[in-house]
């Protein structure tokens, strides 16, 4: 059984201009929601084993609140430039390239891509994952190779501003 976590990035910062898409960082809000969420995964017991992130800044900050808030070192945050901006085939290859010693991952990236990606695998109809909205799913499969498209049952979607905080 391999379970996949699929992270959107906290709010991010839109004030200046200058910078490039890529080197937004999260806003105020935004470094609030990711250690919350991050603690809401303690709650339910779903620490993944490897996080592995987009090297945009508001990915991988938010990632990097999530491995603070686990008390792990985030040197330990595996950085994909594959998952920026990417659409579903370029985000199945990254999950089908998980060490399968893995039996809990999460991938932090952006939207739409995550949101279609989540819809490309599971049972899932989400519209639109909100920022720092973690799905969670979950294959009947031994090897991360065999994820494919509706192989996988969503089993839970979490986020900052759900109505029952949970």
């Amino acid at each position: 059984m391999k379970q996949l976590l699929l992270v959107r990035h906290g709010k991010s910062e839109w004030g200046n201009a200058h910078l490039q898409d890529f080197d937004r960082p999260l806003n105020p809000r935004g470094h609030r929601d990711a250690p919350e969420m991050a603690l809401r995964l303690v709650q339910k017991d779903l620490v993944p084993e490897v996080l592995i992130s987009s090297p945009a800044l508001r990915a991988f900050t938010t990632a990097s609140h999530f491995e603070q808030a686990w008390y792990r070192p985030v040197e330990k945050i595996k950085q994909d430039s594959s998952i920026y901006e990417a659409e579903t085939p370029a985000l199945l290859k990254v999950v089908n390239n998980i060490d399968n010693k893995y039996k809990r991952a999460a991938l932090f990236g952006h939207n739409p891509g995550f949101t279609d990606f989540a819809n490309y695998l599971s049972n899932a109809n989400i519209y639109n994952l909100p920022t720092c909205g973690v799905v969670l799913i979950e294959f009947p499969v031994n090897d991360w190779k065999e994820i494919s498209h509706g192989s996988g049952t969503l089993i839970d979607i979490d986020y900052p501003k759900s109505p029952d905080g949970d």
